[in-house]
């Protein structure tokens, strides 16, 4: 069964494929485990080439750019980019790593009312987009919106010039906004490795005379760090991929000035040059990870290992401590989705669900499907060749196949466009030759090119998912389907499918949601006049006109709680007889 538990960290070691030194000089070379099928391998290449192609690609644009571009770039565009990039990711990775490891550590060690519900619930803010929280606080402290209007009826003012409350279009708004949506990616697999930390060592601690407080920070703490940097290390991933919410908020950071210096000034040797800068940043941040969890290891037999015995908290302190876990819930997930609820009922009430709303959201689940099919087919090869030739060339071509989910979707975007669009460009060629008439953008205007992109992007997804799927199957099996007579392909249908079909279903989610909620990639390769709900909220909060974005965002936030209450119930089922 799919190890859904696991599914960050491994998103996280999917996202150490950006080491290509290791990637690319393995050390033994491939075996077959089970014969024949080379032609996965051949398949597995054929994936990685796809996913490397946008960034060979990016590398070439790049280099289209004269030193006088660079120089300009560097002064006007990189610079304060760079820096405000450098500040958001330095105060969100503060907030989520204090926020989701004390957290974490209030619901693996303590039992209080309302702790097992406090125990799923932390993860409902990764439901919320972060340009959908943008969004909704932007109208919520707006100084004529009702947070403000509130206060200044409690304490007397009548004129919002006598009072009102710091602007959050600031550098300080955007990082509190991320910080209160990205926190999970730390609290989840922090959690887990405090509920997994085995009880005796905690109590000879107690024995040697340690408080519970320095329990905490002596030992568990500790031992927790590669956790840490694993989720801080994903949250700032989803950081840097922000364009909705740093743009609304008014921070430059690299990822805006990627979408303002190809869409507005129409550069795009200049947008290539940035992208290369973020891929560096997303190096570094990789590199970051790996340091901070260097040399760590954790051994011991799971079979002796008995779990925490939380502490009790009774009274006011049981109460007091559900109160301050619920806060960030109430402010990262409830007050947006009361918002959202009461604009959404409000809107439909006078002018019901436009024609428009429904049609986008016809083109959401339409892309959404497409990128998901080609994700698990492309995902299903690349494990598949794992399997049946274990050794370092399939797990480079793992590695290189699930890279995209290192790159931001504006870097994926732009990798994108450029052999799309030659490819284009020789359909067009080749048509008007043989047929006499031009074919023009096909790819482009089909929406092709934005589900390669999604396929780029959330590929890692289904390889990771798959794989481990595949783990749990007995390689026995595959020896048996094989005396059988059956060949690779034949076992594959008849004994790993249906065996693969939690890890299938668990993979499909995740991509399909996080396909309806990406953002930059769809902004930037959506074809013309085609919009989706991510891509309408977009417009409608640059107008302003808030309320009419409620239903969109609405529908992407539904949408989003799927995959979390799927984590939720796997957390629940792995912990099951480990909680006392």
């Amino acid at each position: 069964m799919w190890n859904g538990s696991a599914s960050i960290t491994e998103a996280v070691q999917i996202m150490a494929a950006t080491d290509l030194m290791q990637s690319l000089l393995p050390r033994r070379t491939s075996r077959p485990a089970l014969g024949g099928g080379r032609h996965w391998v051949w398949g597995s290449g054929f994936v990685a080439a796809l996913v490397l192609a946008p960034v060979l690609a990016l590398i070439w644009q790049a280099l289209q750019g004269s030193d006088g571009l660079w120089a300009h770039l560097w002064a006007y565009v990189l610079r304060p980019a760079l820096g405000q990039t450098t500040v958001l990711l330095l105060g969100v990775g503060l907030i989520v790593i204090v926020l989701g490891t004390a957290l974490a550590w209030l619901v693996a060690a303590h039992d209080f009312p309302g702790r097992k519900v406090l125990d799923w619930a932390l993860l409902l803010p990764l439901a919320v987009p972060s340009y959908i929280i943008a969004f909704v606080y932007l109208e919520l402290l707006h100084p004529l919106g009702p947070v403000q209007e509130l206060l200044r009826a409690i304490l007397g003012y009548d004129n919002p010039r006598d009072f009102r409350l710091p602007d959050i279009r600031s550098m300080s708004g955007a990082i509190l906004l991320l910080g209160l949506v990205l926190y999970p990616y730390v609290y989840l697999p922090v959690r887990a490795m405090f509920a997994m930390q085995a009880a005796g060592l905690l109590e000879a601690g107690r024995m040697l005379g340690c408080t519970r407080t320095h329990l905490f920070a002596r030992l568990a703490l500790p031992l927790a760090r590669p956790a840490i940097a694993v989720g801080a290390s994903l949250a700032l991933m989803e950081a840097l991929n922000d364009i909705g919410a740093s743009e609304f908020l008014g921070v430059r950071t690299l990822t805006v000035s990627i979408y303002t210096t190809w869409v507005t000034r129409s550069d795009l040797p200049g947008a290539a040059q940035i992208a290369l800068v973020m891929l560096v940043v997303v190096a570094a941040l990789v590199a970051l990870e790996r340091f901070a969890r260097r040399k760590q290891r954790f051994a011991g037999g799971a079979q002796r290992i008995r779990p925490l015995l939380p502490e009790r908290l009774t009274g006011l302190r049981g109460w007091a401590a559900l109160a301050l876990g619920a806060l960030p819930v109430v402010l990262g997930f409830g007050a947006p989705l009361f918002w959202l609820l009461s604009e959404a009922v409000g809107r439909i009430g006078e002018a019901g669900i436009s024609p428009q709303l429904w049609a986008e959201m016809r083109a959401t689940l339409g892309l959404a499907a497409a990128a998901t099919a080609a994700v698990l087919a492309g995902g299903m090869v690349v494990a598949f060749a794992a399997r049946l030739w274990p050794g370092g060339t399939t797990a480079t071509l793992g590695r290189l196949a699930s890279l995209g989910y290192a790159m931001p979707g504006t870097v994926v975007a732009l990798g994108v466009l450029v052999p799309v669009a030659g490819l284009d460009r020789m359909i067009d060629q080749g048509a008007q030759m043989l047929l006499g008439f031009g074919t023009g953008l096909v790819l482009i205007g089909s929406g092709a090119a934005l589900v390669y992109a999604y396929v780029v992007r959330f590929l890692a997804m289904s390889v990771g998912g798959i794989d481990s799927g595949f783990a749990q199957i007995p390689r026995a099996l595959d020896h048996a389907a094989r005396s059988l007579g059956d060949g690779p392909g034949a076992s594959l249908r008849h004994v790993h499918l249906p065996l693969l079909r939690p890890a299938l279903v668990a993979a499909a989610l995740l991509v399909f949601v996080d396909t309806m909620k990406e953002l930059p990639a769809t902004l930037l390769l959506r074809p013309l006049g085609v919009e989706t709900l991510a891509t309408h909220l977009y417009s409608e909060a640059a107008r302003g006109t808030y309320e009419d974005g409620a239903i969109a965002a609405l529908a992407i936030v539904a949408a989003g709680i799927l995959p979390v209450i799927a984590l939720a119930r796997i957390g629940r089922r792995n912990g099951a007889g480990r909680r006392p």
